[in-house]
């Protein structure tokens, strides 16, 4: 399992933001990194993989980007029914 998560360190012990569902007692790998480091490393590539399949859109958006975009009339009009 991968999980990745943001915590807070007190000075003492790190406290994550949201609750884990981890076994008591159990041990983990933990790496840890600034998220200032993470932000800086990102790359096109990176940021496009990370927001890739989470926008909400119309069905037909990638076949009328000009509507969507632009405004101009669409292309393929639906038959009526």
């Amino acid at each position: 399992m991968v999980r990745t998560l943001t915590a807070i360190f007190d000075g003492e012990v790190l406290r994550p933001e949201e609750a884990l569902d981890l076994k008591p007692n159990a041990r983990y790998r933990v790496t840890v990194e600034s998220e200032e480091s993470q932000e800086q490393g990102l790359n096109a590539w990176d940021l496009l993989e990370e927001f890739a399949g989470s926008v909400e859109a119309p069905k037909d958006w990638a076949a009328e980007p000009d509507h969507y975009l632009h405004g101009t009339p669409k292309k393929q009009q639906k038959p009526n029914s």
